[in-house]
């Protein structure tokens, strides 16, 4: 069944009437940036002892988390889709502009909002089970292990969700663009 969703762009601008496809010549970003430091996360876990004491960055603990996320969605819910190759959407509006502002905020940068509709997998999960992974391979599993759990969420903050979705998604509408370093709401 195709369902609408909304999207806040980030890593370059989007067009009405694109059609997003995730498959082996087309990769998301989290893809490029997880699979870039694969090798990396492999050596931490052979060898912990050596980054013991290291201060991981944050891409390297976004990899250790997603690859960890990755393998226990493969093993429990293949029927979820892989955060790796899938489009993070909101439910409405309103979840979109938190999100904009959120990655504003963080200093990213972000080329507008869109409106896509897709007939592809989903999965809405609870931002806030999202951690930092660590060199403790175990214990990453077992975060990642309620990530999949959905949204239920036993801490006293609500839950922030995020939907991620499969395509082919198609750009139906620009809520909102950036021209030419300024914002134009349409």
């Amino acid at each position: 069944m195709e369902k609408v969703y909304y999207h806040v762009v980030t890593e370059r601008p989007m067009e009405l009437g694109q059609i997003i496809v995730f498959d082996e010549n087309n990769q998301s970003g989290v893809y490029k940036r997880v699979n870039a430091l694969k090798e990396k996360v492999e050596d931490i876990y052979k060898n912990p002892e050596k980054y013991k004491d290291t201060a991981l960055g944050h891409h390297t603990k976004v990899a250790l988390r997603e690859l960890a996320l990755e393998e226990i969605r493969k093993a429990y819910y293949p029927e979820y889709p892989s955060r790796l190759e899938a489009l993070y959407v909101t439910d409405t509006p309103d979840e979109a502009k938190n999100w904009y502002y959120y990655f504003k905020d963080l200093g990213r940068e972000v080329f507008g909002i869109v409106k896509v509709k897709t007939n592809g997998q989903v999965f809405t999960g609870n931002a806030n089970k999202c951690f930092e992974g660590t060199i403790d391979r175990e214990k990453n599993l077992e975060l990642a292990k309620e990530y999949w759990k959905g949204v239920e969420d036993n801490s006293m903050y609500d839950p922030v969700l995020e939907t991620i979705i499969t395509g082919p998604i198609e750009v139906i509408e620009i809520v909102k663009e950036r021209k030419e370093n300024a914002w134009k709401s349409i």
